[in-house]
């Protein structure tokens, strides 16, 4: 069932992966730090490539400082080619923005993915999609994954399951996201196993795993080792250690050790 489900999230990814191609550019933004190329229809001598200034504007021949800031390139290409007419410069100004470097909405994907790093959210984008770009959740990620986002000058945290998420196709629960936001992906819960079986050491807590299950885990049992006798020791919420004794159906909790004695017979 869990690779079932593992499966079902890349299909999910990789289907996003091909959707976060198709954003029209009328979508974008323009903000601080964005390189766009503009271009006039018949007037080449109008051309040039600028940066967005942290005030949200961009230098453009003729018209000095233009304020673009917030704008689609749509909304952008309409003020300058009004402004370009007012100004007596062209009867008639066709002109063309093109975002060359996207700067101002990126979103940061950290974590437990296969290739962390910023991302440009060129239109409406969710977590899916940005998880996409980012090459899936690794093999040491977690179900869990946080969206740190700022709105209105509040900073909130949100925590997603996505495994939970695509098993019950409930993908209305997918967060959109925009520049700023960052997405963290959890490394995968542990528990560790210890004394006569074939891998001790810690290994991946899955849901609802029995003590059994972590045995298989760790290759089972050496020819020395017996299932009598489990031991698991386990912090308290307080934070102290308790160890008890265990029967192969007890489910393993986070940061448990299970103790796997040596058969005397």
């Amino acid at each position: 069932m869990k690779r079932l489900v593992h499966w079902m999230i890349a299909a999910v990814l990789t289907v996003s992966a091909g959707m976060a191609g198709i954003a029209g550019a009328a979508e974008i933004l323009l903000g601080p730090g964005d390189v766009v190329k503009a271009s006039v229809y018949g007037s080449p001598d109008l051309a040039v490539e600028t940066r967005v200034s942290e005030g949200g504007s961009m230098t453009f021949p003729l018209l000095g400082e233009v304020q673009v800031g917030g704008l689609t390139t749509q909304q952008a290409e309409k003020k300058i080619g009004n402004l370009l007419e007012k100004g007596g410069y062209l009867k008639k100004a066709q002109v063309n923005l093109l975002i060359t470097t996207l700067a101002s909405q990126q979103v940061s994907v950290l974590g437990q993915v296969n290739r962390p790093g910023r991302y440009p959210v060129d239109g409406p984008r969710k977590v899916l999609d940005l998880l996409a770009l980012a090459g899936g959740i690794g093999p040491e990620g977690g179900d869990m994954v946080s969206l740190v986002r700022t709105r209105n000058g509040v900073t909130t945290r949100e925590t997603i399951d996505v495994v939970e998420m695509v098993r019950k196709g409930e993908l209305n629960r997918d967060y959109e996201v925009a520049g700023g936001d960052i997405i963290f992906v959890e490394r995968a819960p542990r528990a560790y196993i210890t004394g006569e079986v074939q891998r001790p050491g810690p290994f991946r807590l899955e849901r609802a795993m029995t003590v059994q299950q972590a045995l298989s885990a760790g290759g089972g049992l050496t020819q020395r080792g017996t299932q009598r006798g489990l031991r698991i020791t386990r912090r308290d919420a307080s934070g102290a250690q308790h160890t008890i004794d265990a029967k192969a159906d007890d489910l393993v909790q986070v940061d448990d050790v299970i103790t796997v004695k040596e058969s005397w017979f």
